[in-house]
């Protein structure tokens, strides 16, 4: 981070947040559906020239020239390798015969835009990536990791078969998943670690700022473009690992991957940005 940004950042937080960001007090009014209206209106305010649909290209919707990059760079994309491997093993039968396609509604084609939802039996969020592991051990296999690449290329098939199809996530009449909705917003706004950033210090106050060589995504669409290749990863990654990098970033100590607070901060991320086209899977630098 430069000392630019970091002191543009915090002035940006102490003059104020978005009226959408959790009040400080107990007594706050849970409404998903304001907060999204207002979620999206303030990043389409903010940048009047760019279609809503737009915003889900992450920092290649930034400019015309990142957006010439973008173009360029889904004429061969770096994903597709993934993609290839996601659906080998999408499509191959587990030891008893079974397939991913057998845990998953519609056969596990075209779903990624109803992920994650909350489990009223459960009580708690379940991501697409919980639910290929749970999908694993019912079937007797041992689950793989949410951060290595068998996950993200699993993640990449579902979602390129949902692609352009609008992110469509339901928070039921349950005061269980208003909380787990209200807590994933009180994440994604709450500074932390070492440099005191929340998520939304990048996301929010500084899209289409630099930091170093990177551009920064907003916030609105960002999840609908998981996973993602990033040059500085040479290869995919998960939401899980965007999470987990992300905490490291701001030298806060990250959580493990699929903890209820990044479950939860998935549910609220993916709810605000309802409406926009699943891109997935996606480039990066």
């Amino acid at each position: 981070m430069t000392p630019r940004l970091a002191i543009r950042a915090a002035m940006a937080l102490a003059l104020g947040v978005p009226a959408f960001a959790p009040a400080a007090h107990a007594a706050e009014t849970i409404d998903p559906v304001a907060d999204k209206a207002a979620f999206q209106k303030f990043f389409t305010d903010k940048f009047p020239k760019l279609k809503r649909e737009d915003f889900v290209n992450g920092p290649y919707s930034m400019n015309e020239d990142l957006h010439k990059q973008w173009q360029e760079k889904e004429e061969f994309p770096p994903y597709e390798f993934s993609l290839e491997d996601g659906k080998q093993m999408f499509t191959t039968p587990f030891k008893n015969g079974k397939t991913y396609a057998d845990c998953f509604p519609n056969q596990g084609i075209g779903i990624r835009q109803n992920y994650p939802y909350f489990d009223e039996k459960e009580g708690k969020v379940v991501t697409l990536e919980l639910a290929l592991n749970r999908c694993r051990e019912a079937n007797g296999e041992a689950p793989i990791s949410y951060v290595k690449d068998e996950m993200a290329a699993l993640t990449a098939y579902m979602a390129f078969t949902s692609r352009g199809k609008p992110m469509d996530i339901k928070i039921p009449n349950d005061p269980r998943a208003l909380e787990a909705y209200r807590l994933g917003k009180e994440y994604f706004y709450t500074r932390r670690g070492q440099l005191n950033f929340s998520c939304a210090t990048c996301h929010v106050q500084s899209p289409g700022e630099r930091i170093r060589a990177e551009v920064l995504a907003p916030a609105l669409g960002i999840l609908n473009a998981m996973p993602i290749y990033r040059s500085e990863w040479s290869g995919m990654g998960t939401t899980s690992r965007r999470f987990i990098t992300c905490n490291s970033q701001t030298r806060a100590v990250p959580l493990n991957p699929q903890d209820d607070e990044y479950r939860n901060l998935e549910y609220y991320l993916s709810y605000v940005s309802n409406g926009l086209p699943i891109s997935g899977p996606g480039a990066r630098p």
